[in-house]
Parts: structure tokens; sequence; C-alpha cells
């Protein structure tokens, strides 16, 4: 998130602003070069009023990288830092959770290990009972205001993740049908995808019942 635009959001908003920390798309194995952007990054987030900052980090073996995790989490203190779904790509959740409750995290965003928080269901509430209250396991991936009520009621979660995203078509008349700006699979070059009000009610209205 550019110093700017976490500014902007701090202005409008009233909630705690969390900045995710991820130099690149693609795996969560970073370069020395990528560490260093990632201890900027963080740096700056702080200085223009992050609330709490999010990163994951693995090794080549797919478990947590406590190396890289608490030389960031030094930086990031003394805000509040979640792990991200690099979880959900580790090669033993139940022994990453316990490495994260140890490294100090306050929480972990996690669809499961699988396509999405409600295929993932029963082992995000296995990790919830493995928790504890040690650390806060946050459902996330695909939670629509369909899925929310049994996403929560089946893991026990307190809290849950989701974009809340609804697709708006773009304010440009003249359309160059022939150029795409990026890769053939992304998103339509003439579609906006924003934050949808409604659906945040909804989901908030949904969560407020069951919590």
């Amino acid at each position: 998130t550019p110093p700017r635009l976490l500014q902007v959001v701090k202005q409008c908003v009233r909630v705690p602003v969390f900045v995710m920390i991820r130099p690149r798309g693609g795996d969560f194995l970073y370069s020395d070069r990528e560490v260093e952007v990632m201890k900027a990054d963080i740096r700056l987030a702080k200085l223009h009023g992050a609330d709490g900052l999010v990163f994951g980090a693995l090794t080549e073996d797919g478990r947590i990288d406590t190396e890289l995790c608490t030389a960031l989490l030094a930086v990031c203190r003394p805000l509040p830092v979640t792990f991200h779904r690099a979880f959900d790509m580790v090669h033993d959740p139940l022994v990453a959770l316990e490495t994260l409750i140890s490294l100090g995290f306050e929480r972990v965003l996690t669809s499961g290990c699988d396509s999405s928080a409600l295929e993932g269901l029963s082992l995000i509430k296995r990790l919830a009972e493995q928790a504890k209250g040690r650390i806060v396991v946050v459902p996330g991936g695909g939670i629509t205001e369909r899925n929310l009520q049994r996403i929560l009621e089946g893991s026990t979660a307190s809290e849950f993740h989701c974009s809340a995203r609804s697709a708006r078509d773009s304010g440009m008349k003249f359309r160059n049908p022939n150029v795409a700006m990026g890769a053939s699979f992304s998103a339509p070059e003439y579609s906006i995808k924003v934050a949808d009000v409604a659906k945040v009610r909804t989901l908030n209205a949904i969560a407020k019942n069951i919590l």
C-alpha cells in the first residue's frame, strides 16, 4: 500500500487499518533484496499511521520461515501482526500454528489449507481448538453473505476476512478491445472491483447476530 493511499484510507475510516507487506505475487519464499523491500515497506506503513501489519514467509520445504519472521516482527513492533494465507501453503498446519504462536503473531488468516474457507472448515475449527485463545484464527477465502453464518458457526471463529467486493463498470466511453493491460487471465480492462458498502453491512449484521 503506497503511503499516500494509506493516509487517505486512515482519513476515511474509523476502524483499525492493517497493511499487507507483500513485495510481489507468487510464492512466499523471499530473496534478500525482497526482504529489504519488506522492511522498508513496514517502516513506511508505521510512519504513515498503520494500526497493524500483515505478512507471511515460508522456507523452501513449506515451513514457517522463523528467522525471517522474527526479523520482520522486530521491525513491526509495537504494532500487532497477522500471518496471512501463506499459512495455507505450509507442509504441516498444526505444527505451523504452534510456530506462529511462539513467534508472537496475534492472528493467522487461513482458508483451512483448501481452496476456500468453506471447504477448509474442518481444519479451521481444529486450528481454533488447538489455539485455545493463544492466537486468533481468522477464516478467509471465498466468504460471502451466503456462507458466512455456516463458516462462523462451523469454525467457532470470532473474526472473519472477506473482500466484500462487487464489479463496477468502467466510466470509459472510448474502449480499445484489442489491448489488455496484463495477462490474458486478468480482470476485464473496463471492469473495476470495489468494496461494496451494502455487502459489508450485510456481512456485519450476520456476524453480529452470531457472535
